[in-house]
């Protein structure tokens, strides 16, 4: 079957070559707490915004550490999302959150606008009952 025009545009599976900091994990490489699935960005389809998609497990809860604070030059978006499907709000643990110097605790399924230049993280995983997936979002084609 030949390729099909738009076949590129369609990302179904983990594409190597992404560089994140250290704190971050490997991607493309699934642990017992999570499975960072997919990303798109310059380094899959140039001048793409930046995509990832992670699978969060129960093991991934950690209220000792998660993190840390820091700011990016581009604005950033970032889901969490529940997995219970007779109440899809429900986030199904606990997570904490900072926003500047704000603390937010997260139980609810959730999306967070977080603008260029703005402190946030750390970022708590406190409690996991069931599976999270999370994304992120940012304007720029990579993660910086």
């Amino acid at each position: 079957m030949a390729e099909k025009k738009y076949e590129n545009l369609i990302i179904t599976e983990f594409k190597p070559g992404l560089e994140l900091p250290e704190f971050r994990g490997k991607p493309g490489v699934p642990t017992k707490r999570s499975n960072f699935m997919m990303w798109l960005g310059d380094g899959i389809i140039k001048g793409t915004p930046y995509v990832e998609a992670v699978w969060l497990w129960k093991e991934a809860a950690d209220p000792s550490g998660g993190f840390p604070q820091h700011v990016h030059d581009h604005d950033e978006i970032l889901g969490f999302f529940g997995t219970d499907t007779g109440n899809v709000y429900n986030l199904g643990g606990e997570i904490e959150f900072w926003l500047d110097d704000e603390k937010y605790m997260l139980t609810k399924s959730c999306i967070i606008f977080v603008p260029k230049g703005m402190k946030h993280c750390p970022i708590v995983f406190r409690r996991i009952d069931r599976p999270i997936f999370h994304f992120i979002f940012v304007t720029g084609g990579e993660y910086r």
